[in-house]
């Protein structure tokens, strides 16, 4: 929701006539802006929420068990003051990802170690173009005294066991899809450049463009052994990337890229930008808001940006300005201003590609396997998960809680009008007597049987869902449904009903069976179900909320209802 018109909701402390959230569809280039913390204490607990919620969007919330890297490292070609090898690495069972590593030659190391995802690029991390040259980024960075590893996003070279873009809504329900594996992927990098005996494990930094950087940030902001960042031309409010790999379902609820990188502060981060992409405005409106965030820690000599006169890229001059960020932030070196791009020559196709000559090992699965094989991995997780780690990962996946400031409220002749102070919603019902019960009914609240104290809810219904990248940002239908009685939950409780109930019907017990789960408070469930049994088809067909499954599905629905019942 737009700032001002948050302030202008606050302040008139009344009831809106319409619902904010049939209008206010956030979308990928919707203009964002950052939200002003007063203090660090509010800004560490709201980042503390962000964390969790990338990682529930993700699908690894919690973490997948890390299974042995299996790590081979070959073809090494050596040049007169660096290496590149080939290299593939097992971030799952069965799962491979391909890149090279690129490694001084002629120096004493520990050295520091640099994740460099590569981005949309059309060759990968072979790309080699005057706008975006991966083989440039490896080899100075690798003269300069870092170990990089170059590795591919999913889809892209060797890393061929899923296309780029993939999944259904199976898939969606368990939260497998690009931007976790690639994010997954990324965190099993880190541990493999720490298992490198020639790495120094407390110095590691990421640096990427485009789709590169989103990793980057992403990475930086739920892996703190990343203590360096540089994500270039992506950190911007007014597009937020427009690939699946960088938009799961609910990863921006309530935020956006700019929020998500300030989780880096206050650790050292360089914001490299474009005039001819939708950088163009970091120097007075996103690099700022940084900056606050970076005052909180006084940190703020910690956050550098730069903007050059090109279109969407990384190329020599960005690349130039990341090397002397680098070389003074990791290598501490007085001289970090000389830090520039030499002239390189990039290795033939063949020398980089892990799968040139040669096949994927005996047992890597294939894309239905893979599924398969998350899928169980999360049941297993769920199963194991305690009963507060359900409800919260629950409440993440679908967006919603119980309000905790005082729901507004306005009745006139038996028609009640609920809302949220900082959302703008609009909920209504039916009220009689003073109502200590809430009934709610599939097709509304006239249809929904009439008695002496009860609220007869109408929840949400629909809206358009045709914005870029809707699910990213936007909560689904029938989560907002279940908003909407947590809402009138937390307004009976309000009135000094301590144990509301909830009587529904038809399918609104489904809804309400959920919202009882969710709940801090403690309620009264009367909600039969008939013909769901939270399968992934039920689920699909009759409440689908993207990442449901992967959060505990009906099974933990049904637990912590009956606990708060």
């Amino acid at each position: 929701m737009p700032a001002s018109l948050l302030f202008l909701l606050c302040l008139s402390q009344d009831v809106p006539a319409t619902d904010g959230r049939l209008t206010n569809i956030p979308n990928t280039d919707t203009h964002f802006s950052m939200p002003v913390y007063g203090s660090r204490q509010a800004w560490e607990k709201r980042a503390a929420q962000l964390r969790k919620q990338i990682l529930v969007a993700a699908g690894l919330s919690p973490l997948p068990p890390k299974s042995p890297l299996n790590a081979e490292i070959f073809g090494k070609v050596e040049r007169p003051d660096y290496t590149v090898e080939k290299v593939l690495i097992q971030t799952l069972p069965g799962y491979y990802l391909g890149g090279n590593l690129y490694r001084p030659k002629g120096k004493t190391g520990p050295f520091p170690a640099i994740a460099s995802p590569h981005g949309h690029w059309n060759y990968g991390r072979l790309e080699n173009t005057n706008l975006g040259s991966m083989p440039a980024r490896g080899i100075n960075l690798a003269r300069q005294g870092y170990v990089v590893f170059m590795y591919d996003m999913v889809g892209y070279n060797d890393t061929v066991q899923t296309p780029h873009a993939f999944g259904g809504p199976r898939e969606q329900l368990w939260s497998f899809g690009p931007l976790g594996l690639q994010l997954w992927n990324s965190i099993r990098v880190v541990d493999f450049l720490q298992s490198l005996p020639d790495v120094d494990r407390e110095r590691i930094g990421a640096t990427g463009a485009s789709g590169g950087g989103t990793q980057t940030f992403l990475l930086a902001a739920v892996d703190n052994r990343v203590k360096f960042a540089a994500p270039v031309n992506m950190i911007s409010g007014i597009m937020q990337g427009g690939s699946p790999c960088e938009n799961a379902p609910s990863l921006r609820f309530d935020t956006n890229n700019i929020e998500l990188a300030a989780l880096i502060a206050p650790r050292p981060m360089i914001m490299v930008s474009a005039t001819g992409d939708w950088t163009k405005n970091t120097l007075h409106e996103e690099y700022p808001s940084m900056r606050q965030i970076y005052r909180l820690y006084n940190a703020h000599e910690s956050l550098e940006a730069v903007q050059f006169d090109f279109p969407h890229n990384y190329n020599k001059e960005s690349r130039e300005a990341v090397y002397k960020f680098f070389a003074k932030q990791m290598l501490k070196a007085k001289n970090w201003e000389e830090y520039k791009e030499k002239s390189f020559s990039p290795e033939m196709p063949q020398n980089l590609l892990v799968l040139h000559g040669r096949t994927l090992p005996a047992g890597a699965l294939t894309y239905e396997q893979l599924v398969e094989q998350w899928i169980e991995s999360a049941r297993q997780q769920n199963q194991a998960s305690k009963p507060e780690e359900q409800k919260e990962r629950l409440q993440l996946a679908m967006g919603v809680r119980e309000p905790e400031e005082k729901v507004l409220a306005k009745e006139s002749g038996g028609q009640l009008r609920l809302s949220r102070t900082s959302e703008g919603d609009l909920v209504t019902g039916i009220v009689q007597g003073k109502p200590d019960t809430i009934v709610v009914h599939p097709d509304g609240a006239t249809a929904a049987p009439a008695a002496a104290g009860t609220l007869r809810l109408n929840v949400f219904r629909t809206r358009d869902q045709s914005a870029k990248q809707f699910q990213t940002f936007n909560r689904a239908d029938d989560a907002l449904r279940v908003q909407d009685i947590l809402t009138a939950i937390a307004y009976l409780k309000q009135q000094g009903v301590a144990k509301p109930k909830l009587k529904c019907s038809g399918k609104a017990s489904i809804w309400c069976t959920f919202a009882a789960a969710v709940a801090d408070t403690n309620v009264t469930l009367d909600a039969p179900v008939q013909g769901f049994r939270g399968t992934d088809q039920d689920i699909i067909e009759q409440f689908f909320v993207p990442g449901l499954q992967r959060a505990g599905g009906w099974n933990a629905a049904l637990a912590l209802a009956n606990r708060a019942n």
